[in-house]
């Protein structure tokens, strides 16, 4: 519950983008009314919902600072406008000296850019497929964690491949975390075996909730995204799941569920420091 003694109503908005930022961008403001209306108070959008672009010559020359970005005035806009939190997964910005970062920006009701988080750890990777992807070319990492103060709320801040380095996970429960969003643009070649088994993990090691919002579909020619956001409680249940379609997704937190799971499994606090032994030969 939240200190009015009522759940907490997030949602996950599920979207395909694709280069045209503009269209993308009416896509978000449509899918964060719809949400309004069903009563979340959190809206969590994917990894790149405003654009998503296959080269980083391209997201190089759509990237903007913060104060220039089209994305961010329209969400400093909406917020205002719905009275809502909405969670940018990430954005391509520019930073002030010129470097581009793939940053989640945490809008308050009040238009407020309450929280920054720089994805530290970047999509790097050569598939059996012969899918490739060298996010460092888009990139610079980041090199903090966060997590933000929404109304008292701990949420902690990830992005996609964030997911597969649970030190990072662990970091962000013991600071404080109740709730951690995982914006992604999850491949559609490890999505169907990893995504799930994934996120479930990591909200059973944290004892947090874990909103993950995905890019679906067809986002360019070869670039095919898994889709499957999903809301998923302190105890690995998946409490909302979207297809392969844009959607929405909604659930209603019980934050003492937190509590509950902690107190029955405190292994976020019962962590030895310990030596790796000769390995066996």
């Amino acid at each position: 519950m939240t200190d009015n003694g009522k759940p907490l109503r997030v949602a996950a908005v599920q979207i395909c983008a694709t280069p045209d930022a503009g269209a993308n961008l009416v896509a978000a403001e449509a899918a964060a009314r719809d949400a309004a209306e069903q009563g979340a108070q959190w809206i969590a959008f994917p990894e790149a919902f405003d654009c998503l672009v296959p080269t980083a010559a391209e997201m190089h020359a759509y990237a903007r600072p913060e104060e220039d970005h089209p994305a961010v005035r329209s969400f400093t806009r909406l917020s205002r406008e719905l009275g809502r939190w909405l969670l940018a997964g990430s954005v391509s910005v520019r930073s002030a000296d010129d470097a581009v970062v793939n940053r989640t920006l945490v809008f308050s009701p009040e238009s407020v850019i309450a929280a920054r988080y720089d994805k530290i750890h970047l999509f790097d990777i050569d598939l059996p497929n012969g899918e490739s992807s060298r996010e460092s070319d888009f990139y610079r990492p980041g090199g903090t964690a966060v997590v933000a103060d929404l109304d008292g709320i701990g949420l902690g801040l990830s992005i996609c491949y964030d997911i597969r380095f649970p030190q990072l996970f662990r970091a962000l429960g013991q600071g404080g975390a109740r709730v951690i969003a995982t914006p992604a643009a999850f491949s559609n070649y490890t999505g169907p075996l990893h995504w799930e088994p994934l996120l479930r993990a990591r909200a059973i090691e944290t004892g947090c909730f874990v909103v993950a919002a995905a890019q679906c579909g067809d986002n360019y020619p070869g670039r095919v995204s898994h889709g499957q956001s999903m809301i998923i409680d302190p105890w690995g249940r998946v409490m909302a799941r979207a297809g392969d379609a844009p959607a929405v997704i909604l659930a209603d937190l019980d934050l003492e569920e937190v509590d509950r799971f902690r107190t029955a499994i405190p292994s976020l606090t019962k962590g030895r420091d310990f030596a790796l032994g000769e390995v066996a030969q």
